[in-house]
């Protein structure tokens, strides 16, 4: 087995702040190109600070739309988290989980929800 790549969250974002989607897309953009290929991949949050939901289901969340929950399980571990953190990681991946298992329902009842009509 390859040693695994490791990401350092604070190295990409270039701070201990992660709290946009725009960052967190670019963790996205390095985890899930070495996932296609079969790479582990260690995330780290070393350093970090200040972590959001938002940033997460960004870097981590919409994983789950493009691999199997058996894969991200096998190739992917993150590290360095507080408990705190750890928590609300859980419930990104529970809800990307839920969400990618039928998004049009969620996307039907956000529409009816903000009344957004396309």
């Amino acid at each position: 087995m390859s040693k695994p790549v490791i990401v350092r969250v604070f190295d990409v974002v270039g701070g201990p702040v992660c709290v946009s989607a725009e960052d967190g897309q670019r963790v996205h953009e390095k985890i899930a190109p070495l996932l296609r290929e079969g790479q582990n991949v260690v995330v780290s949050f070393e350093q970090v600070e200040t972590l959001i939901s938002l940033f997460l289901n960004a870097a981590i969340g919409q994983l789950y739309g493009e691999f199997t929950e058996a894969r991200i399980r096998k190739l992917l571990a993150v590290r360095d988290l507080s408990a705190e953190d750890v928590e609300v990681l859980k419930r990104v991946v529970k809800n990307a989980k839920a969400y990618f298992k039928s998004p049009k329902k969620f996307d039907k009842a956000w529409k009816e929800e903000v009344g957004d009509e396309e």
